[in-house]
């Protein structure tokens, strides 16, 4: 086992959280999901797997909830009657499929799988199906995610507010697009290195990367397409609230700068996600502004970035010169991406996920024995058709809750709900072509935490939050 710089500073700041208002932790851990190449500590001994630094953090946030609130919220989280009780369900699953379905069904297929090389790289290879550390390690990000939903339930339920909500989605775009220039900066000035300790997870790290002689921006994800992912994550949040009048100047200004990131990326994932999110706000902008003529300059806008492929195109039909440069950058982006080395090997992911998941009868390999290019056939390949009926019984049950009917909802909790929700959608879209593993990060589940208990009535929660900072005035007079 090595610590990283990072994972002592993660360990020692998550040590002095303990003693600060638990609202601090929370924003915290939201943040810390932001480094997606930042290994905590590394374990050589199983196989080269590494703890992220959200993973690491979580541990001290869950201590947090537990110093602050005790157990009853956490459980509260997985009850039968919340839709936590399904993650816990599925979770559960997908333990049992870990432990036994790889014996079950070994020899009797092959999967893609990540081994250990002799530079102590991770490599992908098509082996035949036998347990690996990869089941391990999918199995307890799996428990991660189902931790950090209760814990993110337990804290909105208790003490916090969408406020805190907001304030931590807002810090955590700040900080990604602060190291999405600094990695432009340094890859220009050729000191890279200065961004080593946040680049310490043990991945092909595709951080000095070009495409059509642009930098792809990576910022503190291994690749460009990880970053673009959780862009688009940041941007479908802060949009939705920017379109709800939310805090205009921030988030307004937050959205557009997002939107460029994106488009800098020059990731396919960020693009096509793009194409579909923007839809979607736009869409869903309009139906609510219907109500609500305050909202049409708004709308307008939105309108105007909608329209504004139509007005691209018009312009490269009228400069030919221009152009051809710009179509040898979208075509080898977009358009031969499947003919490209990459895009083959992808596809070679997907069909031997699909071949594995009918090997095994519809039953899956087992939690963490499969990979594969889209998310829908990592579900189908690990954990069959009854784990993937799991996690969409899941997500739905999330994306429907509606806040309780006569409950004392300030109107920007309406607002936090619906961009979390829209959050939650993103990293569907983008899982959804670029999906390799089970594990979708802890933002999803963040969310989705926040979600449930946003929705629960206020007026309990304000009386929770009111009787928790009465006890606290008490203590200090």
């Amino acid at each position: 086992m090595r610590v990283e710089f990072i994972g002592l500073v993660t360990i020692l700041l998550g040590a002095m959280l303990l003693f600060a208002p638990v609202r601090h932790s929370f924003t915290w851990l939201m943040l810390s999901t932001a480094f997606g190449a930042a290994a905590a500590i590394a374990l050589p001994g199983m196989g080269g797997a590494s703890i992220l630094v959200p993973n690491l953090f979580l541990l001290f946030f869950v201590l947090r909830i537990f110093m602050a609130f005790g157990e009853g919220q956490v459980f509260a989280a997985v009850s039968p009657s919340r839709a936590g009780f399904i993650l816990l369900a599925l979770t559960v699953f997908g333990l049992f499929t870990a432990l036994f379905f790889p014996r079950l069904f070994q020899g009797m297929t092959e999967t893609m799988i990540v081994e250990r090389s002799v530079g102590l790289r991770n490599i992908i290879s098509l082996v035949p199906l036998r347990a690996s550390s990869s089941n391990i390690t999918q199995t307890v990000y799996a428990v991660g995610g189902l931790v950090a939903f209760a814990s993110t339930f337990a804290f909105f339920r208790r003490a916090g507010t969408h406020d805190d909500l907001i304030k931590a989605v807002l810090v955590t775009a700040t900080v990604t697009l602060s190291f999405a220039l600094a990695d432009i900066v340094t890859y220009f000035t050729r000191t890279e290195y200065l961004l080593g300790f946040v680049r310490t997870a043990n991945y092909a790290l595709l951080t000095a990367a070009e495409k059509g002689g642009l930098k792809r921006i990576s910022g503190t994800f291994p690749e460009a397409s990880a970053f673009a992912g959780y862009t688009l994550v940041l941007f479908a949040i802060i949009a939705s609230l920017w379109l709800e009048g939310v805090r205009g100047r921030a988030t307004g200004l937050l959205t557009w700068l997002l939107f460029i990131a994106l488009l800098f990326s020059t990731s396919a994932t960020g693009l096509v996600g793009l194409a579909i999110i923007v839809p979607v706000l736009f869409l869903r902008s309009f139906f609510r502004s219907s109500a609500d003529r305050s909202r049409r300059p708004v709308l307008f806008v939105v309108a105007s970035v909608a329209a504004a492929p139509l007005i691209v195109f018009l312009v490269l039909a009228t400069l030919p010169g221009l152009s051809a440069g710009v179509a040898g950058f979208f075509d080898e982006m977009l358009f031969s991406k499947a003919d490209s080395q990459s895009g083959q090997e992808r596809a070679e992911w997907n069909a031997v996920a699909y071949k594995t998941f009918l090997d095994t009868f519809g039953f899956g390999a087992g939690l963490g024995s499969a990979r594969a290019s889209s998310f829908v056939l990592v579900l189908l390949s690990n954990l069959g058709v009854l784990g993937a009926f799991l996690f969409a019984l899941f997500i739905w049950s999330v994306l429907s809750l509606k806040p309780a009917v006569g409950s004392a909802q300030p109107i920007e909790c309406g607002s936090a709900i619906r961009a979390a929700k829209m959050g939650i959608v993103a990293v569907l879209v983008t899982a959804s072509t670029s999906g390799t593993v089970y594990d979708l990060g802890l933002m999803i589940y963040i969310l989705a935490g926040a979600t449930t208990a946003l929705t629960e009535p206020y007026p309990l929660r304000a009386r929770a939050s009111a009787s928790h900072t009465m006890s606290l005035m008490e203590r200090r007079s």
